[in-house]
């Protein structure tokens, strides 16, 4: 299976569908700011199954702050990270995804794109899809018992 991890689109789509179109993953993931562009992708590819949590530029919307969701054997949290404080450290981040279980942790917010595997945990920022200085995705592969996750960049 694979899916593409989206964070921090700001308006702009087009490059979430350019790499939808480039990677045709099985699954998308959106982890806010903005919502509704994550929602303008799903009717554009409405047979690709989407999950997405809102940002702290979305307001009050009723989509969650953060999701656990357990795909392919892998428990994987989703969330923006303001809540966990990202743009200091995502060590607050990394604590709640080990203590609900997590195999993979998955946040935007600061719009830099990292991603690394730590005792045991994935943690992801795809960085931002609206372009610009730093502009990226993240692409998860979970294959047989194995999971590979990277970042790439959006030029």
């Amino acid at each position: 299976m694979k899916i593409l991890v989206f964070s921090d689109s700001h308006g702009i789509r087009r490059h979430m569908e350019e790499a939808v179109r480039l990677h045709q993953p099985d699954r998308i993931f959106h982890l806010g700011d903005v919502v509704s562009d994550a929602k303008a992708l799903k009717e554009t590819f409405p047979h690709i199954p989407m999950d997405l949590v809102r940002g702290n530029c979305d307001g009050h919307l009723p989509e969650p702050e953060e999701l656990l969701l357990e795909v392919e054997g892998r428990k994987i949290l989703l969330c923006h990270g303001h809540t966990y404080h990202v743009k200091w450290d995502w060590a607050e981040a990394a604590m709640a995804a080990r203590a609900m279980g997590a195999h993979i942790l998955l946040f935007g917010h600061t719009h830099e794109p990292m991603c690394t595997f730590e005792r045991g945990l994935w943690i992801m920022n795809p960085g931002s899809i609206r372009g610009g200085w730093n502009a990226g995705y993240g692409v998860i592969v979970l294959e047989e018992g194995n999971t590979v996750c990277y970042t790439v960049p959006v030029r």
